[in-house]
């Protein structure tokens, strides 16, 4: 089956930085797109950024364009976001979701996420 697990989060100061890594398996890796979406605290869950199967391009949320940069390794079968200069409002757990999200949503098998705390 489907498994995907999330790693990386922490603590970190406003304009801190930290790179996330998501390992999956059960599934044909390298045929998939794939995205990160997070859940702030008492908020739903918000798409983050996508990557299609090789890579070759890259979506993000507009409010996080220049900040996030999503990348790929299909033959590790993991993918990663880099995050920077991050402010208080990027706290929010973050999961990994292989394309496309909606079916995620209503029948996907997450993992548990990782857990990104933005303070000083």
């Amino acid at each position: 089956e489907v498994q995907l697990v999330e790693s990386g989060g922490g603590l970190v100061q406003p304009g801190g930085s930290l790179r996330l890594s998501c390992t999956g398996s059960g599934f044909s890796f390298d045929d998939y797109g794939m995205n990160w979406v997070r859940q702030a605290p008492g908020k739903g869950l918000e798409w983050v950024a996508a990557i299609t199967w090789n890579g070759g391009t890259t979506y993000y949320a507009e409010s996080l364009k220049g900040r996030f940069t999503i990348a790929r390794d299909n033959a590790k079968k993991i993918i990663y976001l880099q995050m920077d200069r991050l402010k208080s409002e990027d706290t929010a757990v973050y999961y990994c979701a292989k394309s496309p999200v909606l079916e995620m949503v209503f029948c996907g098998s997450w993992g548990q996420g990782t857990q990104v705390t933005v303070s000083s």
